[in-house]
């Protein structure tokens, strides 16, 4: 752990403002004060109780809504049962407007709550056993597992009450309320089929096999925008796990960073010291020589919001129901616990896609004829099934964009102009670049920024493809950056389109990606989707076509010289030569006439775009992406 010491203390010159903040006081004496807070009002909290303390038990003031707060409980792994449902749901009809957040950690939070309801509202849940301890600022969040845990036929190794035992480690300890250097991310699954976007956390067990036994392989730094790493460590039964979990969070709190929040995660004490350093600490540390890693065996993405149901080992089902953009309400959640004691078996789980299920349902067909799944669907169109959006403008701020109902309104415009009869397509929202929204990880990313039309600036996203949860997960690449959300959805179009008419049978977006779209470069993606739009704009019938087989070796050069021989034939029915050597400066036979000469009714625009892409020197074709783009803008 030598190594450890000397990377600290590198940079251990001084701490961060909040470092400081931390030092003034114990966070437990924040919440004793709370029912005095209630008593006094909001004006006798301290700002250092508002701006930290008080969130170290979840509770966050929102200066977007004047004098009330927010709650972010922890339910672990995303299971309840159906009283704890039903009194989340009164409690966000009493105090919170009716309104309640699902979240991609499979918890929920419950917004616009006054101070005086706060202590109330807290001892409700304590009654039926869920709290908010340590689920803000630095300290260990809710940990995540699979919502079908010991229930699923793929589920090898039951986790959850390897989760509670974890949970033990910390939860109510002053020892660790506010001791790490930053917060601090866990999931566990047994299972084969990821659930819980367990490679994404700063320290995660996933479901492997070695030497013909089951257990969990470790991986950790994972963070927004980051694919966590294997730590090269198998561990064999729950003693195990819980002793490396309790060894890599003591590391952590002694030798994280705490001068740059920036950069003060799990992941940047990773890179300073290295992985095979790391896990060596581990088991110094732990005083356990652990295995060698395994075959990670989580390595299936989820289809079960596609089919809506789930069966289970005990031949019950656990049944779907989609929560666009996560935005529910009290009366809804009551509304589940009702339907889960109706018809299943009294235990609701909440899902990392913002969405839920109610489990042990027998009698399936009458439980969705019920009037709560006229509003919140059971299958959804493919473009809600897998939407994620995280809080936005409204409710967070560091939010660029309002977020959640954009999300909302892109499916739904989807839903009209492209619908699918079949597939898959995840689509993961973040409002700003702290990426709670997951975005990196979606087929399609969306995160938040600010964006100029007309010389006014306006709300934007940057666009991503190619994220995986499949294998060890994946972050995708930006393909266009700083989109105005007034065109996004008619950019997003472009790839939806070509998705719908030339996917196989049974293709998701993911792999349709991984077969079509990996051809081509990021420049040459954000191009086609701008210049599909534009030429829709125009009532033109053609949309930038993708090939399986191209040999373009991504070349931005020969890839639009490619699209322009296509777009050219498409509006002239004339090829653009005679003859030509593929993606070389020869051109030969017939020159290429003005596109106007052979169709008048054509877009100027159009024809500059067209002798442009098809220029004999290529150097002039690269001028494409960026001096041509402004002219397909819809403005």
């Amino acid at each position: 752990m030598e190594v450890l010491q000397e990377a600290y203390d590198a940079r251990a010159t001084k701490l961060n403002k909040i470092e400081k903040v931390k030092n003034m006081k114990n966070p437990q004496e924040a919440f004793d004060k709370l029912e005095g807070y209630a008593r006094d009002g909001y004006g006798s909290i301290p700002a250092e109780d508002k701006s930290y303390f008080l969130k170290c038990f979840g509770i966050y003031d929102r200066p977007a809504t004047p004098e009330r707060f927010m709650i972010k409980l922890r339910i672990p792994g995303g299971h309840l049962n159906s009283a704890q449902a039903r009194v989340i749901g009164e409690c966000a009809k009493e105090y919170g407007q009716d309104y309640i957040d699902l979240t991609t950690r499979a918890q929920c939070e419950l917004r616009y709550l006054k101070i005086e309801d706060l202590p109330s509202l807290v001892q409700r849940m304590k009654d039926v056993g869920i709290n908010a301890y340590q689920t803000g600022v630095d300290n260990i969040r809710g940990i995540m597992g699979d919502p079908l845990d010991d229930l699923a036929f793929d589920n090898i190794l039951p986790s959850q009450k390897t989760l509670l035992k974890l949970q033990e480690t910390f939860l109510y300890s002053p020892d660790w309320i506010s001791t790490l250097p930053r917060k601090f991310n866990t999931a566990i699954t047994g299972s084969m089929t990821n659930r819980c976007n367990i490679f994404c956390h700063d320290a995660s067990f996933a479901l492997a096999q070695k030497d013909g036994v089951f257990g969990y392989n470790m991986y950790l730094g994972g963070k927004v925008g980051v694919v966590g790493k294997n730590a090269d460590i198998f561990l064999k039964n729950e003693e195990e796990v819980v002793k490396a979990f309790d060894s890599i969070i003591d590391l952590f709190k002694r030798f994280g960073f705490r001068d740059n929040r920036n950069k003060n995660r799990l992941h940047f004490l990773i890179e300073a010291v290295g992985m095979e350093e790391m896990s060596k600490a581990i088991r110094e540390n732990a005083g356990v020589d652990f295995a060698t890693a395994g075959i990670t065996m989580t390595n299936i993405d989820s289809t079960d919001a596609d089919q809506g149901k789930v069966q289970l080992r005990d031949g019950s089902f656990g049944v779907h129901i989609v929560v666009p953009s996560g935005v529910f309400t009290g009366t809804a959640m009551v509304n589940v616990a009702d339907l889960a004691d109706k018809y299943g078996n009294g235990e609701v789980r909440f899902d990392m896609e913002q969405s839920m299920y109610i489990l042990g349902v027998k009698e399936v067909d009458s439980m969705l004829s019920e009037p709560f799944f006229k509003e919140y669907k059971n299958v959804n169109s493919p473009y809600f099934n897998h939407l994620i959006a995280c809080a936005g403008t409204e409710h967070c701020p560091f939010g660029v964009i309002e977020n959640k109902n954009d999300a909302i309104n892109m499916s739904a415009y989807l839903s009209e102009q492209v619908p699918l009869e079949s597939g898959k397509v995840r689509m993961y929202w973040s409002a700003c670049v702290k990426g709670c929204g997951i975005h990196g990880l979606g087929d399609i990313g969306f995160e938040g920024c600010k964006t100029k039309v007309g010389g006014e600036t306006v709300g934007g996203v940057n666009i991503f493809l190619g994220g995986k949860l499949v294998s060890e997960g994946q972050e995708g690449h930006t393909v266009l950056k700083s989109a105005p959300l007034t065109h996004a959805n008619f950019y997003v179009e472009t790839l939806m389109l070509a998705y719908k008419n030339q996917k196989k049978d049974t293709e998701n977006f993911e792999q349709f990606s991984d077969r079509i779209f990996q051809n081509y470069s990021s420049a040459y993606l954000g191009f086609a989707m701008k210049l599909g739009a534009y030429l829709r704009s125009k009532n033109i019938e053609y949309s930038p076509s993708f090939s399986e087989k191209v040999n373009t070796g991504k070349n931005e050069e020969f890839e639009v010289f490619e699209l322009g021989r296509k777009l050219y034939y498409n509006l002239s029915k004339k090829e653009a030569y005679t003859a030509y050597e593929r993606f070389t400066n020869v051109l030969k036979g017939e020159k290429l006439e003005n596109i106007r000469d052979l169709n008048p009714d054509i877009d100027e625009n159009i024809a500059l775009l067209c002798e442009a892409i098809l220029h004999p020197n290529e150097e002039k074709r690269a001028v494409v992406f960026s001096e041509l783009t402004p002219l397909i803008e819809l403005y």
